[in-house]
């Protein structure tokens, strides 16, 4: 039987914080080169672009195009590849889209006002972003679910028109993506990636619309360029490896806590999975359910580098220090697999999304349970929330004086604004303060 010793940690050793602090510790790939050639990417699509994007293309994804108008995906294929794939499949896919537009109908925000006493209106407009552009990752693996995650909240928004981008290697378009884009109203695709498809979303070019945000995931050019072109368009986030944390009690079926460790571990081998518990015992259960089930698994490689560089099994004295070590933490995945997850609950307060009881895997959360499955990783749970509709409305502030309420307002606005030295502000102010 294959053997995968993975690290073991105690909340009990005086280094425990400082092997937590090494352990979650993820050095990107992003270095200079990596960065330099970004920029170069991003400088020649803003300065040639559609040239230079078709030109990229061919390079990286070993095609031989010569125009965009080659690239372009015409909606009638998503919808020939909806009516292709199997029934089980398209149903599958209408059944998530079904459940994620019920759950992300409940965050949508609405404009609000308020009017004072004497008359001035004070409120906030709500507003979709007219267009965005989704980036679905290709290559290594096909995600349609990445389509329908990132489409969704935006189609509840409001968005007006949706850009999909979606790198194809060899010319090989996945069906189930584009279904996806058919299911949920993509309004344009195109068959590109990498930072070249991040600089002709971000800037626009003769055939590719330019867009107010881009959202999705992708490689580490991805990442970079995403974060080169923050400001001249939003981003949804710069995402890092996948990572899971579980809590459990010691009463979970060993097999599906070591599931569950592999279901992040496969994504790739910067990947984490980590397993807190007060039962060492229950630790040693897991490991040996490691040992028996990695050998038939698919990407067994994967999961076996991802557990043995970035994984633990960690033993902490209750659930109490379970819940600290998870803030400290702040997972993008956390089950808490215990017997009454509501209390444990109480006490997490970092975590991207949180799969409470025994039979919450979170596999059902990156499919059709309905919340998002892009959440933030490396950390930044710690400040950071979901996608979400409310990632695609901005909020413009309302002001409107009464002649009463300028006056008002006016005297305490034209005294802040003298303390301040700033005599225009403040006489801008007095004009209409009611002598």
């Amino acid at each position: 039987m294959t053997s995968l010793p993975v690290k073991r940690l105690s909340t009990q050793d005086d280094d425990f914080w400082s092997e937590m602090d090494e352990l979650l510790a993820w050095e990107s790939v992003s270095d200079a080169q990596v960065g330099g050639s970004v920029k170069d990417i991003l400088t020649n699509v803003r300065r040639r672009g559609d040239e230079a994007v078709v030109e990229y293309t061919n390079k990286f994804d070993r095609m031989s195009v010569e125009s965009m108008a080659e690239l372009e995906i015409p909606k009638a294929r998503m919808k020939d590849a909806l009516e292709r794939i199997p029934e089980n499949e398209r149903k599958a896919l209408e059944f998530s889209t079904h459940r994620l537009f019920a759950y992300h109908e409940h965050q949508r925000a609405e404009s609000w006002s308020y009017t004072e006493p004497d008359g001035t209106m004070l409120g906030q407009k709500v507003t979709a972003l007219d267009r965005v552009g989704l980036y679905v990752p290709g290559g290594k693996a096909s995600y349609p679910s990445s389509v329908l995650m990132n489409a969704v909240p935006a189609k509840v928004a409001g968005v007006k028109e949706i850009i999909m981008v979606v790198p194809t290697p060899d010319g090989e378009l996945n069906d189930m993506v584009l279904a996806a884009g058919a299911i949920v109203g993509v309004d344009r695709a195109f068959a590109i990636g990498g930072a070249q498809a991040v600089a002709a979303l971000a800037y626009g070019t003769d055939t590719v619309p330019q867009v107010d945000k881009i959202v999705g995931p992708g490689n580490i050019y991805v990442a970079t360029a995403k974060g080169m072109v923050f400001g001249t368009v939003g981003i949804d986030m710069i995402a890092g490896p996948s990572e899971i944390l579980v809590v459990c009690d010691g009463e979970t079926n060993p097999d599906w806590v070591a599931m569950d460790l592999f279901s992040q571990a496969e994504h790739d081998e910067d990947a984490q999975s980590i397993l807190v518990s007060p039962d060492a015992d229950f630790l040693d259960k897991v490991q040996a359910s490691i040992d028996k089930l990695l050998p038939e698994m698919e990407r067994k490689e994967l999961i076996e580098k991802s557990l043995g560089s970035r994984g633990a099994l960690v033993k902490v004295k209750d659930l109490n220090e379970a819940a600290k070590v998870v803030n400290y933490v702040a997972p993008e995945h956390l089950e808490l697999s215990v017997e009454d997850p509501d209390e444990l609950l109480e006490g997490i307060r970092h975590a991207g999304a949180v799969f409470m009881g025994r039979y919450t895997a979170e596999a059902v959360g990156d499919y059709c349970a309905g919340p998002n499955h892009v959440l933030p990783t490396s950390r930044t749970a710690r400040f950071s929330s979901p996608l979400g509709v409310y990632d695609f409305q901005k909020r413009s502030s309302l002001i409107m004086c009464s002649e009463q309420g300028a006056s008002f307002l006016g005297g305490y606005a034209s005294i802040l604004a003298r303390g301040e030295g700033l005599t225009a502000h403040a006489r801008s102010a007095e004009y209409r303060i009611k002598k």
